[in-house]
């Protein structure tokens, strides 16, 4: 055990809680991980507790003092101060000692005797119990590890002390929430763990859909040395823009179209669905508006007025529209490979048009996962995650949204076939309850609405009281990393970007100042008027 810093003084106000007293000098924050020594079925076990409140006392405490089986002479000694010392009373809550057999925290379901010594945990001993890496000890060198992302490090030690670690494994098949305001580092988090995934011992295959063009920088994992491999592995960089994304209509479901239609009524209703049901029985399925119309002549007869309503709906919300096509599709081939990060820009596409991209795509991907993983004829042979910025548009809590359905399937069944999500959203309280609860890992940022904090705390079971406490305090690069890739939450300081961070707020005064500039040189108008050599015309008078 190191250095004691501090003796326990009793049971706190929980269960699982204690108290404890170290001096002024020893600098203690909240969400520091400490360690004591408690027997456990006969063997010493090393047990880490979490600092959850620290209050400044001078000195003695009377709770101490008044303990007949600690005496002030004791306390003082063992702290190695006098009387008159400042000191902290801190709470911390236990975490438990790492059982090696079930690779997690195991609670002692005791708590340490007062006068137990309190020391800061190690390093080496956090790196390898804090996350969910499946370590038959508590003190590996777990950089040797391979499929783990290095996120950054313990907030309340010196950086890169104590490195923290995810299990890609983990958090992509168990699907990923990363929650933050604005500007507090969510897509700079989610950047650094594309780069993490991309790295030669995991060479993931990754889709980011990105509404707002924030994800141009990783164009620069292509060529880096430190993405390299030995074998010659380096990651590929897709860019797929607004004119390469179409979806082709014979994919588009019945639901889909009723939804694009201007509220069609009951008996357009019918008819479409006849006619869309026959010629997704044909043969071919590279049909359009032109055949779609015919097949309901055909059934309903050419001058049937809800034919020729409907017509004018479909040519005017889809024929006319460039996203839907009668024969190409997204190639899933171009946009789907390890080793490959794909970003769908979608910045100039509008809402709906980015959900139907979205949900015809996913249908899609899960589809030939499901085929792999059945053993029928698939093109993708190999799990996918898909990122998507502002994860919010896409499953929104109003349930409006046509992807809403396909991502609450993925989320809820995709670990059996090996696609996972990643949700990147400010606003937690407006992602779909149900999608946000089955991501099984969370970084949690800066959240100060209250709306939001409640949809953490309701949707986010990792995240515990004491977690929440944190989250108006943080500042940006700072998060909570919880859930199925740790076994225990943890505040971290993100890691540095390797790529360079394409989504920083712009110089707003900087720009105003060389847009004023600007204006200024330019010529007035009643210059542009003598633009040319022409002579003036005077004043003109009015009579």
């Amino acid at each position: 055990m190191a250095d004691p810093i501090g003796t326990v003084a009793g049971p706190g106000d929980g269960a699982n809680e204690f108290v404890f007293v170290a001096p002024a000098e020893e600098s203690i924050k909240t969400g520091e991980f400490v360690t004591y020594t408690v027997a456990v079925d006969g063997t010493d076990r090393s047990v880490i507790a979490r600092v959850t409140n620290r209050e400044l006392i001078r000195g003695l405490p009377d709770g101490y003092l008044a303990d007949p089986g600690v005496g002030p002479e004791t306390v003082a000694a063992t702290l190695g101060a006098s009387d008159d010392t400042e000191l902290y009373r801190l709470r911390a809550t236990v975490v438990g000692y790492y059982d090696t057999d079930m690779t997690t925290f195991a609670n002692p379901r005791q708590l340490p005797r007062p006068g137990t010594p309190i020391a800061i945990a190690p390093d080496r001993q956090l790196e390898t119990v804090l996350p969910n890496l499946g370590c038959a000890t508590d003190s590996r060198d777990v950089t040797t590890l391979d499929g783990i992302a290095e996120v950054g490090w313990l907030l309340n030690r010196s950086a890169g002390a104590t490195t923290v670690h995810l299990p890609i494994e983990e958090f992509v098949s168990t699907h990923l929430a990363i929650l933050a305001a604005t500007g507090s580092g969510k897509s700079y988090t989610a950047s650094v763990l594309i780069e993490e995934m991309m790295q030669p011992d995991a060479r993931a295959s990754l889709l980011v859909f990105d509404p707002h063009g924030e994800y141009d920088t990783l164009a620069e994992m292509q060529g880096a040395e430190s993405f390299q491999g030995a074998d010659g592995y380096e990651p590929d960089v897709v860019y797929f823009d607004p004119d390469r994304l179409h979806v082709r209509i014979s994919e588009l479901t019945i639901g889909d179209v009723m939804a694009i239609l201007d509220d069609p009524s009951n008996r357009m209703q019918e008819r479409l669905a006849s006619a869309w049901r026959a010629m997704q029985r044909a043969e071919s399925q590279t049909w359009g508006v032109d055949e779609l119309v015919a097949e309901m002549e055909r059934i309903y007869g050419a001058d049937d007025p809800s034919v020729g309503a409907l017509e004018w709906r479909l040519r005017r919300s889809i024929q006319r529209n460039a996203l839907f096509d009668p024969e190409r599709n997204v190639p899933l081939d171009d946009i789907v490979d390890p080793g490959q990060c794909t970003v769908l820009q979608m910045d100039t596409l509008d809402r709906w048009n980015q959900q139907l991209v979205t949900t015809v795509l996913l249908r899609r991907l899960y589809r030939e996962r499901l085929d792999a993983v059945r053993g029928r004829e698939s093109s993708i042979e190999h799990p996918l995650f898909a990122i998507f910025e502002e994860g919010h548009r896409f499953a929104p809590s109003g349930g409006d949204a046509p992807s809403l359905g396909i991502m609450r399937k993925i989320t809820s069944e995709g670990r059996k076939f090996g696609f996972g999500l990643g949700i990147v959203s400010q606003r937690p309280s407006k992602i779909d309850p149900d999608v946000l609860s089955q991501c099984g890992t969370q970084v949690t940022m800066q959240i100060n609405n209250p709306a939001d904090q409640d949809a953490i705390e309701q949707s986010v079971e990792a995240a515990g009281e004491d977690v929440l406490r944190e989250l108006p305090g943080l500042t940006p690069g700072q998060a909570i990393v919880s859930g199925d890739a740790m076994n225990t939450p943890a505040l971290i300081q993100v890691r540095e970007r390797l790529t360079s961070h394409g989504a920083s707020s712009r110089e707003v005064i900087e720009e105003w100042r060389e847009a004023y500039d600007r204006r200024r040189e330019e010529p007035s108008r009643s210059e542009l008027a003598d633009f040319g050599g022409g002579e003036s015309t005077g004043p003109q008078s009015l009579d």
